[in-house]
């Protein structure tokens, strides 16, 4: 039995309306791509990730959005746990769904959301279709128009935490541009479009649909003033397609589709109040969905263990044990601190070099002699830096490796909840076919580098091909990233085998980053927090 649009009296499993039309029951394209509307689908899995959009996505006259950190997204065996919540925007051409999303946005207040445009998914056009798309002759508003395999795959995607890259389409030309922008997974994603439930596939995708209603005449006006303004078409040639292919597939296709959502927002942006319960409604399935990081349990799950295969130490020599002596003295001074702790860095990195994959080559000597020699084996090398203590490691990375690119992280700890957040992310293009060398200069719990091998991991960078560098590391530190990410190579010059309740690493080598750059430390510092504010 289908549901009908009701006057708002207000239900959340139901279907919320503030006075829609009836649907067209006569779509049988519409039909072919959808399940009847009284079939029983099984409860999908509720469960939500965190992801953070690139620069702000929006600014209001008060504040910018999306400026707090990112909290995990994984559990203590570096897997996700808990999966974004996906609200489905649906509606006709210039209905306001893009500013209704943005209404929603603002009022819901969270830190990470991405706002996803079916806009950028239409399809590649052949020679001939770019023709008819100049003459205003190409129907832009059929399902057949948009690249739906390419929209679900990024929205699994997404929904799962990871990166995807997003195509840009020139609606002036009628073609896709050749960069593809960046997006990085949120807490709430919210899609946007006319064929917004026009795909089986895509529907399960959804955890709230809403419809935008809004009166034909003033989709008519505003789409006119878009389309002229901001594309640069003639009013003749809008009027055409309207005619054409706008309205009736507003009857085909996208006007059914009204009685699949859960809510209806007649009015659009005007309509506050439907908007207010539909925040107050997402608001309560974040609640339920939020994940507790429980350093307690990261503390003592790997207690008395034997260190992993995985970790290499280098070699304690006369020469490292003292420059260790050196910078653990808390006498030392900031010039020798920073020199020998350079040397050391040179050391390791040297050190890290030699588990790269190499493969044998043959070179001619310049007395014409043949030398069987080795060369790297592999695309290219990529350092990353986790901000900032990890940054100061990067000239050592640059002297041993010509060319080197470098990626950074911003990783730093809430000092209410203890929870590592995410709060920057710059990657080179294409990392995912290199190997990385992932570098911090302490590592107490771990719960920093676990983040930063996440958000690598979610930018398909193979496991694998991971190394994580630090000067100094806690057992601690070791056995989490070891049991969370097996394959992931973990070299150090030292570990050291306490943490104490403040997660400082004992006897350890104090915080580094202020050591380093002569900043004062706040005194509820940890060895994992010389991101936290200087």
């Amino acid at each position: 039995m289908s549901r009908s649009p009701i006057s708002l009296g207000v239900r959340i499993s139901g279907h919320w309306s503030l006075g829609a039309e009836g649907s067209n029951s006569n779509a049988e394209s519409f039909d072919r791509l959808l399940p009847p509307v009284g079939t029983t689908q099984s409860p999908r899995k509720r469960t939500t990730s965190q992801c953070k959009s690139e620069p702000p996505l929006l600014r209001t006259s008060k504040r910018t959005i999306y400026t707090a950190g990112r909290p995990p997204w994984y559990n203590e065996h570096g897997t996700q746990s808990k999966e974004a919540f996906v609200i489905g925007l649906g509606g006709g051409s210039a209905s306001g769904k893009t500013t209704v999303a943005r209404m929603i946005i603002e009022a819901l207040d969270v830190p990470w959301v991405v706002l996803l445009s079916m806009d950028s998914f239409y399809k590649v056009l052949t020679k001939g279709q770019q023709d008819q798309a100049a003459n205003n002759d190409y129907n832009f508003d059929h399902p057949d128009a948009f690249d739906f395999d390419l929209i679900i795959s990024t929205l699994k995607k997404l929904k799962q935490g990871k990166s995807v890259k997003i195509p840009i389409y020139d609606f002036t030309t009628h073609s896709r541009k050749k960069e593809w922008k960046t997006l990085y997974g949120a807490n709430v994603i919210i899609f946007e479009g006319i064929m917004a439930f026009s795909d089986k596939e895509l529907l399960k995708l959804l955890d709230m649909k809403i419809f935008v209603d809004t009166d034909s005449d003033i989709r008519l006006v505003r789409r006119l003033r878009r389309d002229i303004s901001e594309r640069g078409r003639e009013i003749e040639g809008v009027i055409k397609q309207y005619n054409k292919f706008v309205k009736p597939a507003f009857d085909q296709y996208i006007q059914p589709t009204m009685r699949l959502a859960d809510i209806v927002v007649p009015r659009g942006s005007g309509n506050t109040v439907a908007i207010d319960l539909i925040v107050q409604h997402v608001h309560s399935q974040l609640e339920e969905r939020k994940l507790r990081w429980d350093m307690a349990a990261l503390a003592s799950a790997h207690q008395c263990h034997p260190l992993p295969k995985t970790l290499s130490v280098l070699k304690n020599t006369p020469q490292v044990r003292g420059m260790h002596t050196i910078i653990r003295n808390k006498e030392t001074s900031r010039d020798e601190f920073i020199f020998y702790s350079k040397r050391l860095m040179r050391l390791l990195i040297e050190h890290a070099l030699s588990f790269l994959p190499f493969q044998s080559c043959m070179v001619q000597t310049p007395q014409g002699h043949d030398y069987e020699g080795r060369t790297y084996r592999g695309k290219q090398i990529t350092g990353v830096s986790i901000l900032r203590a990890g940054e100061t490691m990067e000239p050592a990375l640059r002297a041993v490796c010509k060319d080197v690119r470098i990626g950074t992280i911003l990783i730093q700890t809430n000092r209410y909840t203890g929870e590592p957040e995410l709060h920057y992310l710059r990657l080179p293009k294409d990392i995912s076919e290199d190997h990385v060398i992932l570098m911090d200069c302490t590592v107490s719990t771990g719960a920093a580098a676990m983040m930063a091998v996440r958000v690598l991991l979610d930018h398909d960078v193979p496991e694998d091909k991971i190394f994580l560098l630090s000067l100094l590391m806690a057992e601690m530190g070791v056995h989490s990233v070891a049991y969370a990410f097996p394959q992931v190579k973990i070299i150090t010059t030292a570990v050291d085998k306490k943490v104490n309740d403040l997660f400082r690493i004992i006897p350890g080598i104090g915080n580094f980053g202020d050591r380093y750059f002569g900043t004062d430390a706040p005194p509820d510092w940890s060895d994992e927090e010389d991101v936290l504010d200087a």
